[in-house]
């Protein structure tokens, strides 16, 4: 008599994800989104970053998406903290910042990837699976923002918080006592602003750094 053995596949264990956003109507139908996706599956959410960072060490989720615009902490410096203590930690900014720089620091300090929250489904789901498998993505929108934004020039941390003086109309003495620096390393980067902003003058400047999302209203 022959015996037939039959081996049966198991299906792959679900990418457990964590949803952060202060939006409550817009993280159910993110949630709802994601968990009618085969193969995720949403194990937490929260509104802020406190909250994130206690539920992360309850769930470990394989990854997580996480606005920028948050209540109290913001995103990026959610996810700093989470990285300090999980270095592993793999994040995806899922945001309705369209800002170089927003993009930019969020990818310098350890983000996985950036995505608007404008993506495609497809292109979402795509991105969620290249980063649990240890990969980095880039929406399509994102990626057309850093290359305007690189033609333009970017602006260094130190600048946008010149940036952020200049438009508060201080001088440039001020500035530099204000930031530790001296009057003429102030005047440098004012300087720089005003090339890498195509801008005039002072007043011009804070008017680009307001088209280009760096200023908020």
């Amino acid at each position: 008599m022959s015996i037939y053995l039959i081996q049966t596949m198991s299906a792959p264990a679900p990418i457990r994800l964590m949803l952060v956003d202060d939006h409550a109507i817009l993280r159910a139908g993110l949630a709802n989104l994601l968990n009618g996706e085969p193969g995720l599956q949403v194990v937490a959410v929260a509104d802020d970053g406190e909250s994130a960072l206690r539920l992360w060490r309850e769930h470990r989720p394989d990854v997580m998406l996480l606005d920028i615009s948050l209540g109290g902490m913001d995103g990026i410096e959610t996810m700093r903290q989470l990285r300090a203590d999980f270095p592993a930690a793999r994040v995806l900014m899922l945001s309705s910042s369209e800002a170089e720089e927003d993009i930019r620091h969020a990818l310098e300090a350890g983000a996985s990837g950036y995505m608007t929250k404008n993506v495609r489904r497809a292109e979402l789901f795509q991105a969620i699976r290249e980063i649990h498998g240890g990969g980095q993505a880039i929406g399509e929108h994102v990626s057309r923002l850093l290359a305007a934004g690189s033609e333009q020039g970017t602006i260094s941390r130190r600048e946008m918080e010149v940036l952020g003086l200049v438009r508060q109309g201080f001088t440039n003495a001020e500035i530099g006592r204000l930031l530790g620096i001296s009057e003429r390393t102030a005047k440098a980067h004012v300087a720089a602003l005003l090339v890498k902003l195509h801008a005039s003058d002072r007043a011009e400047a804070v008017a680009r750094g307001f088209e280009r999302g760096l200023l908020k209203p």
